[in-house]
């Protein structure tokens, strides 16, 4: 991200934040606190960002967009606004609400002497009249921000490709669900991505833009594709089969919302504006904010590797997990814990936990010599047949067995499972390395509860690749009571049983 044109963080201009809980918003925050800018957001909820990594170093401003004195408190001092607010819904009611907000904000930047309003709206084309609703509000908020009086950088972009975007998420689901699809005409449109560690960079330096500059710009990445292409592209990174699609023209916007609704997670208030905005090309007609922001030495991110990126982690409760080892979590493009639950992609979790009367010592010496001759302490023979399925499908099946009948390693291969983290006495999680439709772990952890009591937890995970693995966890879902039930009391059970070690297993040396 671009650094101030400034000496040291005090001299850097405040800015102030709109939109912090969302998903542009609260990935812009933390990248403008590591280029130097103080930041203010304005929320009417402030408890909606207490849980935030950043929230200790930034000021929150309660204020309701539609509250003309709140808006004029929250940017008093600020030297750059973002203006990242949209309306959404349908009828003319979420417009009126849109152009209200824009103009309560338009006017009380300029009365509080604000230099600069840095907007994200969607791309126009050429053929306003043939705008949705939804692109034509959006359209309509960068002409009220423009003629504010406050030089006004209005940032225009199509599908932003990150996880946790609603575009981005429709098009995961659709690609990953329907390895066969009946599609609108709308397929065929022809968009300009771009990846969301670009539009933040955008962003940023658009803080820094001369004074005389107000503006609109598109920006996109340097694929123009049809949206067929992306669900092609997305499944050809994800290493799914090739997507068969097969246009028709009866489909109308209004019916795709639906059919999207019942394929996909994504609420349907949200998907119906995002389909309706599919008629319309979305190609930037210039790049002329290259000349204020140049593009990065490398270029801007191309689809193949935005999808990449974006694919890399997968949300999971409250937490980004980093089981896949793709690298630094906490990426733009990576889920965040603030994303909503129908983003991230799908992820399938078995949990179960019990209380344990010994000491933690003992279940961890339960947990660190699971496998091999050990077994799995449950349904013996359901573990043999998955073996002997996965040995005859080419897989590794249970013969490996352990390198060691007492300690556990990083990197070990365990049956069908490799040790992927341990931290001794705590966890251990194994990476499933069987044939599946997706990836899969399974952690077994040790802790106390608010007794003092030992407590063992343990969850199976599956992340499903295409509508394969979907099907493969609802088929083995019956199941889970006798494997995994089993299995939880049965630990339990030789925990309880053990004889109590003085201290955790002693870890051994590198290989």
């Amino acid at each position: 991200m671009g650094q101030c044109d400034t000496e040291g963080m005090s001299s850097a201009p405040l800015c102030l934040v709109t939109g912090a809980s969302g998903y542009i918003g609260g990935r812009l925050v933390p990248e403008l606190l590591a280029a130097g800018y103080p930041v203010r957001c304005m929320a009417r909820d402030p408890a909606k960002l207490s849980d935030r990594s950043w929230s200790a170093d930034i000021e929150i401003a309660r204020a309701d967009v539609r509250d003309p004195a709140a808006v004029r408190r929250a940017l008093e001092g600020a030297g750059v606004a973002y203006y990242l607010i949209h309306a959404l819904g349908t009828g003319s009611s979420f417009e009126d609400r849109d152009r209200e907000s824009a103009r309560i904000f338009a006017d009380a930047a300029r009365d509080a002497g604000v230099g600069r309003i840095v907007y994200l709206g969607g791309m126009i084309s050429a053929q306003e009249g043939a705008l949705s609703p939804h692109l034509r509000s959006r359209g309509e908020v960068g002409d009220i921000l423009l003629g504010s009086g406050v030089p006004t950088a209005a940032l225009q972009a199509a599908v932003i490709i990150g996880s946790g975007s609603a575009s981005f998420e429709m098009l995961r689901y659709l690609t990953e669900r329907l390895p066969a699809m009946v599609t609108p005409m709308w397929v065929n449109t022809r968009i300009q991505p771009i990846a969301v560690p670009d539009v933040l960079r955008y962003l940023v330096d658009a803080a820094s833009l001369p004074a005389g500059v107000n503006r609109r710009f598109d920006i996109g990445g340097p694929d123009i594709v049809t949206y067929a292409d992306m669900m092609r592209r997305y499944a050809s990174v994800a290493g799914l089969t090739p997507r068969i699609l097969v246009r028709v023209p009866v489909l109308t916007p209004r019916l795709s919302s639906h059919w999207v609704g019942l394929v996909t997670p994504v609420p349907s208030g949200l998907a119906k504006p995002l389909v309706e905005s599919l008629r319309n090309e979305v190609v930037a007609s210039e790049h002329d904010i290259a000349g204020y922001i140049p593009d990065p030495p490398g270029g801007l991110l191309p689809l193949d590797e935005a999808i990449k990126l974006a694919l890399r982690h997968t949300q999971e409760g409250d937490v980004s997990t980093s089981w896949t080892s793709a690298g630094t979590p906490g990426a733009p493009s990576d889920p965040l814990p603030s994303d909503p639950s129908w983003a991230g992609g799908s992820l399938y979790v078995d949990e179960r936990t019990s209380v344990v009367h010994g000491p933690p010592g003992a279940l961890w010496q339960v947990i660190e010599g699971i496998g091999g001759t050990s077994g799995w302490y449950s349904f013996r023979a359901a573990w043999a047949a998955r073996g002997l399925l996965d040995r005859m499908s080419g897989g590794v099946g249970l013969r490996r067995g352990r390198r060691d009948p007492r300690h556990l390693r990083v990197g070990d291969a365990l049956d069908f499972w490799r040790v992927e983290a341990i931290t001794p006495g705590q966890l251990l999680r194994l990476r499933a390395e069987m044939k599946l439709p997706g990836l899969a772990w399974l952690e077994l952890s040790v802790g106390q509860n608010e007794d003092g009591e030992t407590t063992y937890r343990q969850r199976a995970i599956f992340q499903p690749r295409g509508l394969a693995g979907h099907a493969y966890w609802r088929s083995i879902s019956p199941f889970h009571g006798i494997v995994f039930g089993g299995m939880l009391r049965n630990i339990t059970a030789a925990a309880e049983q053990a004889p109590r070690p003085a201290e955790p297993s002693p870890v051994p040396g590198p290989r």
